[in-house]
């Protein structure tokens, strides 16, 4: 199977939500997608992503990423989200899509590239560890939804 990885556009929107709320599914949390073509459309300034294609124009992987700055090293990206529909995993489309971010990261002079994978995928964390992945397991997220955000108030 010919894919190509290319930057997403509006257009692929609807698309890359499909994936967004397969990847949810997948890690167990459907209810937490909130994000919707409408709001990527406002918000497309705020990331960059990659699709990957297929020769009949299915797009069947993402790669959604934006420029972070860590104190410690300056100048990163941030790895959102990568995923490839279950039934095309193994395939080199994973590999492709992360390839295209390195490119970025390469081009942007960047001092790092993170993302997160949760501790029970396995088949993500072989693959990033084949990959030379550094996995840490001392950090832990801290986060705060819309209302978390709204009655924040120390």
């Amino acid at each position: 199977m010919n894919i190509t990885v290319r930057p997403a556009t509006e257009d692929d929107f609807p698309a890359v939500v499909s994936l967004i709320k397969e990847l949810a599914e997948f890690e167990r949390a459907p209810e937490k997608v909130t994000n919707s073509v409408e709001q990527m459309k406002q918000e497309q300034d705020l990331f960059r992503c990659f699709v990957a294609e297929t020769e009949t124009g299915e797009i069947v992987g993402m790669a959604l990423f934006f420029m972070a700055y860590y104190t410690w090293v300056g100048k990163s990206i941030y790895l959102d989200d990568i995923y490839v529909k279950r039934s095309l995993r193994q395939q080199k489309i994973g590999t492709a899509l992360l390839n295209k971010v390195f490119e970025v990261a390469r081009a942007e002079k960047c001092r790092r590239v993170r993302w997160q994978v949760l501790d029970w995928n396995e088949p993500a964390i072989s693959f990033y560890r084949k990959c030379g992945a550094e996995i840490s397991g001392e950090w832990l997220n801290c986060s705060f939804d819309e209302a978390g955000i709204a009655d924040f108030n120390i």
